[in-house]
């Protein structure tokens, strides 16, 4: 098997493995997403849209487009653009350099994308870019555990496998200070915690350019 064969079924696989994760993730955590993407208009930017899960929370009206490298979701995407009638545009490409003209989307939503992009202040930074005057990044990211807690101690412990297992994903990165520092006119987030192994704690709320 050759390198790019094996980086291949490896994200073969991670898609089809995080599809099976979300089902029992979406359930806890849908209230608070249909809460913060339900009354979203215009011209929306996913990034690292995965399988398609925040579909369901959308208004059908907007006009979505999905940034999303691992060309294995594409098929999922399509498939829930489809069953919740979401105008839909798919582009395979990195969070990081995005393909996208400055000033020309109303939102970004990402979820569970900090954790797992090599560096978050570029990702930041592209956000800013695109998003027009005015515009927001809405988020929802789990994040590091209180230092000292066992979950944190968890987290550090299994760390090494976790990024390996889950394409890179860490699952104690304090992205809530990165968002707070990344120059945005005014950033509000809560603090939460699901019911869900190692990563329960989470962040959720919006950064609006200015």
């Amino acid at each position: 098997m050759t390198q790019s064969e094996f980086w291949g079924l490896r994200r073969r696989w991670f898609a089809w493995g995080i599809n099976q994760v979300m089902k029992v993730y979406e359930p806890r955590i849908a209230d608070r997403k249909l809460q913060l993407f339900g009354g979203l208009e215009g011209r929306i930017l996913e990034i690292g849209p995965g399988t398609g899960v925040n579909f369901k929370y959308l208004n059908p009206q907007v006009d979505w487009i999905g940034l999303e490298y691992n060309q294995y979701m594409f098929p999922y995407l399509a498939k829930e653009a489809g069953r919740y009638g979401i105008r839909h545009e798919l582009v395979q490409g990195s969070a990081q350099e995005m393909p996208l003209p400055d000033n020309s989307v109303d939102y970004v939503i990402g979820t569970l994308v900090l954790c797992s992009v090599p560096n978050p202040v570029q990702v930041l930074r592209e956000i800013e870019r695109v998003l027009k005057p005015g515009g927001r990044y809405v988020f929802v990211e789990h994040v590091a555990a209180e230092s000292g807690t066992l979950t944190g101690m968890i987290q550090s412990v299994v760390k090494p496998l976790w990024c390996c297992c889950a394409d890179g994903c860490h699952p104690d990165r304090k992205s809530w200070e990165t968002i707070e520092t990344a120059g945005f006119a005014e950033v509000a987030l809560d603090h939460f915690k699901l019911k869900f192994p190692v990563v329960s704690p989470h962040i959720s709320g919006y950064a609006l350019k200015g």
